[in-house]
């Protein structure tokens, strides 16, 4: 059984506004994405108080890092007293990484059927790239290491996995959830619950 863990995807990005995938791409949160985590850092305070006994991770990327300094600093606490995770880091969406789907149809026609057909499994063009799957097997240990209750900062990716794995969500429906960013994620007694 996993301890209390609070999950947190990182706050908007413009290339999330513009619908570009960003996977390992490292790029900044926007005004609306630093809005979203001052709100769900005053959720987590109302929630957790000073959240005394729990440990704080994000994932390395900058729009992870700015997201979790955001969310202390508005529970009251040090805005770096955090550790970074690299397993916690998003899918990798290779040759695609930057560009939009209209984009990828008009350089490789019928590659966003071919990915919509099986998303979960699908690997985009590139060394680097990786499927929902191959990210599920990266980021999974991770969970499994937690001793202490845990306050995440993450991505959609690392969301769609926990839903997968943890309430055995098919894999179509996982890897099509809406993961939002301005709601708190929360995994206990091995359930998953947005609050």
């Amino acid at each position: 059984m996993y301890p209390l863990v609070y999950f947190l995807r990182h706050g908007e990005t413009d290339w999330n506004a513009e619908g570009r995938l960003q996977g390992q791409a490292d790029t900044d949160i926007n005004a609306l994405g630093r809005e979203q985590a001052t709100r769900n850092g005053r959720e987590l305070a109302k929630l957790l108080g000073r959240a005394e006994g729990f440990d704080f991770v994000a994932s390395p990327m900058r729009r992870t890092r700015e997201t979790m300094e955001r969310v202390r600093t508005a529970m009251g606490l040090d805005p770096k007293d955090y550790c970074t995770d690299a397993r916690l880091i998003e899918v990798h969406f290779g040759d695609w990484q930057g560009s939009t789907f209209a984009e990828i149809e008009v350089v490789a026609p019928g590659s966003t059927k071919a990915r919509r057909r099986n998303k979960w499994n699908f690997r985009p063009p590139g060394a680097a790239a990786e499927s929902y799957e191959m990210l599920k097997h990266r980021a999974m240990p991770w969970l499994e290491t937690l001793t202490r209750q845990t306050v995440c900062v993450t991505h959609g990716g690392i969301v769609r996995v926990l839903f997968r794995t943890i309430a055995n969500m098919p894999e179509r429906e996982a890897a099509n959830l809406h993961v939002p960013q301005d709601r708190v994620l929360r995994l206990r007694d091995g359930m998953l619950e947005w609050l």
